[in-house]
């Protein structure tokens, strides 16, 4: 896992070079687009794999995500990331795999492909007698469906008009996830 995480972070440094002298002639949101599309993709291709690795490899992995949102935002070196990653609305690489885990959990168990007890935890949103158990700020966009128990999130799909019919009946994981992430 090693291998894989320093081969990542070397081509994704490889592309922020580049993209550094090319990005004074850009704008920010075409910056934004080159940096998600070679930097960000890199970072969440096959990064579920990452689950349990040890601090110092995800801590790579951050740098090069530190490195790209600098490169976004203008945010020098001496002033704290955070607040140019709220900006951009990026999740840590760590939350990144958990939101990736989470998300193809939920469809596994929606869909029938999971397990008895964990499809038991996501409820589809059509089984609420209200339709809507709490308000999100995602009420608007109705994305997902969040309730907690005491011990337990649980995530859940909206009604199909959210998505459209296409992305209810994708039965694949893979089309579901490229249904997914063109909806978000």
């Amino acid at each position: 896992m090693a291998d894989h995480v320093a081969a990542v972070c070397r081509s994704c440094y490889y592309q922020l070079r580049q993209l550094r002298s090319v990005a004074r002639s850009l704008s920010a949101e075409a910056v934004k687009t080159v940096v998600h599309a070679f930097i960000s993709s890199r970072l969440d291709y096959c990064n579920s794999l990452l689950t349990g690795v040890n601090e110092g490899l995800l801590r790579r992995l951050q740098s090069v995500q530190n490195a790209a949102a600098r490169l976004v935002t203008g945010t020098r070196r001496c002033e704290h990331i955070t607040l140019a990653l709220r900006q951009l609305h990026w999740l840590p690489v760590r939350q990144r795999i958990q939101y990736k885990l989470a998300s193809l959990a939920a469809f596994r168990a929606l869909s029938g492909l999971a397990l008895d007890y964990l499809a038991g935890d996501c409820i589809s949103w059509l089984h609420f007698p209200d339709g809507d158990p709490c308000g999100l700020r995602s009420d608007a966009s109705a994305m997902y469906n969040v309730r907690t128990a005491p011990s337990v999130t649980v995530l859940s799909l909206p009604p199909a008009r959210a998505h459209g019919t296409s992305c209810r009946s994708a039965y694949a994981t893979l089309g579901y996830r490229c249904l997914l992430s063109t909806n978000i």
